[in-house]
């Protein structure tokens, strides 16, 4: 006993061997010390004296000796266990190590590493880990008597390495993720299976950090979700609240027992939160979020369990920094790459060294390539035809001087077909350059059209003070010679018809004008009716047949026998077909042939006119029909002509619903132009019959017209007609002098001063004595909804100055002969 409780010369004088030498072995089966064997008493002293944790059984129920080192591994079970059966102190992980212990019994060493072995400390079964070894204690007969052995807990280190692993774990699974759902999920799923939880929470604090939102919830299979979004703190007590937003980490092993907790039991049992551990996340001193992990039962927690949440709630919070930062980023990119590919012109990225780096989906489009085609590849080898032109220019100069700059530049023909771009490049911080492009082919190809056109324009300006001009001459020249008052019967007649042809030529003019204008404002409204070509072909032969008299052309008629039906309006149809046999008869030489062509193709009537006269340019055929298109002419101008009539012929066809071309093989080789009209079915029509108004007696007339000159030489024309005629040059005149004595007839001119003639034929109407007298307005306003208002102020008819005589007369027959009826 002695040499026991001594140890060597460097054992502690206290501890176990004091314990032992107080302890009452008298009701033990080892009896006391003194009365131990030497094999028994050796290896406990051995034990006492080392500094690893050791214990000693002998016995047949393996009565428990231990040294001071092994007192940390029973923890409360000691100091009861010394001299008790090995069984009955380690009762919890008795199952565990009995099979060693009967290996070491048989005589045979047992070692194990890390052992994890359940444990009960403070109430609770812990995971606790052990490295030992086992071997048997012989007696002075050789007999297995009992066993030794040296244990080490290493529980803490496999704890640690535990921990480093789960944090490596946790790093791996959150390092690719870019999406804060989803590093929350992975967070929470990880950090619940680890600790093998009821939940993990993540809420978010209101900015007055009374409340939060459940923005979150990891649950175990089994374990119901949280019954509310929202929350305020008070509901859990004011302790817990105010411990976080203090940023002090809360853990409650025992919801009931913890004085935090205890006062509000409800809202946790409603709940089912049985234990607890919440980490707060507190940025520029206001709480923001809080990660919480539960039980439904309470629960020791351990501090590996606490450091654990701790660390992963910080590096949940950095991760969903770092993926919200990603995700913003992405949502950037997506808008520009949107932006990018959704423009509508070409884009490209070009580095420091040209290679390009991007393009976006119109730019491939416009560059007829794919991605795979463009992407790092060299500007200059993509795109050649560049080099050397002003964009290439512009693209060296924009990446030399740093400062914007813009080109267009035509690409070589593709499919025949000419090609423009508009190329705009922009400095770019990394030393590269933007580029935007797009095609303006269509664009340049309208300016073109415009300047064209505006090149027609001047020469038709420059053509219609000519044709102007042209019968000018000749009327003043016979007005001089009417002047001079010495001129017989036959030289008056000869001026006469001078001033006449000049006057009917630049009535026809001014006629072309106004129609082309109503025509292409949308102003003609067509008098349809059920017509037969042939006869529309024998009305417009009719009008030209005096210049092909005098040109002694030669003209062919090749009509069908039956009637070739059509329905459109007779007058816009004569004046079509007219324009075109006016136009092959002056550009026909004389004695030339022209051949009028009328049959049924494919349920369009088909009217055409040759002549073998100058043919055109294969360009001019393309914008014949433009207004004032011309072909080219000497500088005499001696067929005249303003190239109106072509465009006119092509809105009146088109109005009727058809189509109009033109072809020919070439100049000098004569040309045919083609009128397609829809065909109708042919129907019996009444023949018209018309006869020429017969002069009557003479009427009183009254000519209202402020200029002098017209209403003078109207009052001669009909004075010289037999009529007996007053003139008038003021609007209140007239009226009062129709008042006195009213005439049959009033010509109005629209256009009088102070009171128009509309306005003259309402009052002339509301007056009794001229209410019923026959209005003519004869005025220089001449579309359609210049006559609708003059119908609807009054008047009986509506003339165009220069008032055609013979239109005139007739009307007057018409007043004579229903004046007599």
């Amino acid at each position: 006993m002695h040499a026991i409780l001594r140890g060597g010369p460097d054992a502690a004088p206290a501890g176990l061997r004091a314990l032992i030498g107080a302890h009452d072995w008298r009701d033990s089966p080892l009896g006391h010390p003194d009365d131990w064997p030497p094999q028994l008493a050796t290896a406990v002293a051995m034990a006492l004296d080392s500094a690893l944790p050791m214990f000693v059984c002998w016995g047949p129920d393996l009565r428990m000796l231990y040294n001071d080192a092994y007192v940390p591994i029973l923890g409360e079970r000691h100091p009861r266990a010394l001299g008790e059966p090995l069984r009955r102190v380690w009762t919890d992980a008795w199952a565990q190590v009995v099979p060693f212990i009967d290996r070491a019994l048989s005589g045979k060493p047992v070692h194990f590493e890390d052992l994890p072995i359940g444990v009960v400390r403070g109430g609770r079964l812990e995971q606790a880990y052990f490295t030992f070894s086992y071997a048997p204690l012989h007696d002075g007969a050789g007999r297995v008597a009992g066993m030794y052995c040296t244990a080490l807990e290493t529980t803490e280190r496999r704890r640690a390495e535990r921990r480093a692993a789960l944090e490596l774990k946790l790093s791996d699974a959150l390092r690719p993720l870019d999406s804060p759902d989803a590093v929350l999920d992975t967070a929470s799923a990880l950090l619940g299976e680890e600790l093998r939880l009821a939940r993990v929470l993540y809420c978010e604090v209101d900015a007055d950090a009374e409340g939060f939102a459940v923005v979150r919830q990891w649950l175990r299979p089994g374990t119901a979700a949280l019954s509310c979004a929202r929350y305020r703190f008070d509901d859990f007590g004011p302790d817990i609240g105010a411990a976080l937003r203090a940023g002090v980490t809360v853990a409650i092993d025992d919801i009931a027992g913890d004085p935090r907790s205890a006062s509000w039991p409800a809202r946790f049992r409603d709940e089912a939160i049985g234990a607890l551990v919440t980490v707060p996340l507190v940025r520029a001193g206001r709480l923001q979020a809080f990660l919480s992990i539960n039980h439904a039962e309470p629960c020791r927690w351990n501090p590996d369990d606490v450091r654990f949440t701790r660390d992963t709630a910080e590096r949940t919070w950095a991760a969903l920094d770092g993926a919200r930062v990603q995700a913003e980023l992405r949502a950037e990119r997506d808008r520009s790459r949107y932006i990018f590919d959704t423009i509508g012109e070409g884009f490209a990225l070009l580095d420091a060294q040209w290679r390009i780096l991007e393009m976006n989906a119109e730019g491939l489009r416009i560059c007829r390539l794919a991605a795979a085609q463009v992407v790092g590849r060299d500007h200059w080898e993509l795109f050649p035809e560049v080099e050397g032109s002003e964009a290439g220019a512009m693209l060296r100069r924009v990446m030399r001087e740093r400062s914007a700059g813009q080109a267009e530049y035509r690409l070589p023909p593709v499919g025949g077909r000419c090609v423009w771009n508009e190329i705009r490049a922009f400095p770019m911080q990394d030393g590269g350059i933007a580029i935007f492009f797009r095609e303006i082919t269509d664009r340049k190809v309208a300016e073109e059209k415009l300047v064209d056109a505006d090149r027609r324009k001047d020469e038709f300006l420059a053509m219609l003070a000519h044709e102007l001009r042209n019968p000018l001459a000749p009327i003043k020249a016979a007005a001089t010679l009417l002047d001079m008052g010495v001129l017989n019967e036959t030289r008056v007649r000869q001026s006469s018809a001078i001033i006449g042809r000049q006057v009917r030529h630049m009535t026809r003019l001014v006629d072309d004008l106004l129609d082309v204008s109503r025509v292409t404002r949308g102003l003609i409204v067509l008098d349809k009716a059920l017509l037969d070509a042939r006869a529309i072909v024998d009305e417009a032969v009719e009008q030209v047949r005096p210049q092909l008299l005098a040109r002694r052309q030669r003209l062919g008629l090749h009509l069908p026998g039956a009637p070739a039906a059509v329905e459109g309006d007779r007058a816009r149809l004569v004046q079509v077909l007219s324009n075109l046999l006016g136009n092959a008869v002056k550009y026909t030489p004389e004695e030339g042939a022209i051949d009028v062509h009328v049959r049924h193709e494919g349920g369009m009537l088909v009217l055409s006119v040759t002549d073998d006269g100058i043919g055109m340019e294969p360009e001019l055929t393309e914008s014949a029909f433009d207004l004032f298109a011309q072909g080219k002419r000497a500088s005499d101008r001696s067929q005249g002509g303003l190239g109106l009539g072509l465009a006119l012929v092509r809105n009146l066809v088109e109005l009727h619903g058809g189509a109009v071309g033109c072809a020919s093989p070439g100049p000098g080789r004569g040309s045919t132009f083609t009128v397609r009209l829809p065909a109708a079915a042919p129907q019996p029509q009444p023949e018209e019959r018309g006869d020429a108004p017969a002069r009557g007696e003479c009427l009183k007339l009254m000519v209202v017209d402020d200029n002098v000159d017209a209403a003078d030489t109207l009052a001669m024309l009909l004075e010289a007609a037999g009529h007996a005629v007053a003139v008038e040059h003021d609007s209140h005149r007239a009226l009062e002098r129709g008042r006195l004595a009213p005439p049959d007839v009033f010509l109005l001119d629209i256009g009088l001063p102070e009171m128009d003639g509309r306005e003259l034929a309402r009052r002339l109407r509301a007056q009794p004595e001229t209410a019923d007298c026959v209005l003519i307005a004869v005025s220089g306003y001449g579309q359609e909804q210049d006559r609708r208002a003059a119908m609807e102020a009054g008047f009986s008819h509506h003339l165009v100055k220069p008032v055609d005589f013979d239109t005139l007369a007739g009307l007057l027959a018409e007043v004579r002969g229903a004046a007599a009826a």
